[in-house]
């Protein structure tokens, strides 16, 4: 696995723990705001790039040779 790969999957399963925490054990608003607010995020974003990070049949080729290198 690369760092990407290990960064996404790490901030997927912190983000799903604290979720799940605010949402079993109803700490104060302001704990549930702030988890909310970063924790949420976080997760769309660890899917997005765990989607990215794993390339198709046709374009694993395609990578080896040239990688991405940005817009």
């Amino acid at each position: 696995m690369n760092k990407l790969m290990v960064t996404s999957y790490s901030l997927l399963i912190i983000s799903i723990i604290l979720i799940l925490y605010a949402l079993i054990f109803s700490p104060t608003d302001w704990i549930v705001y702030g988890i909310a607010i970063v924790f949420i995020p976080i997760f769309i974003l660890s899917l997005g790039l765990i989607t990215m990070a794993k390339a198709k049949k046709e374009e694993e080729e395609e990578r080896k040779e040239e990688p991405f290198i940005g817009y």
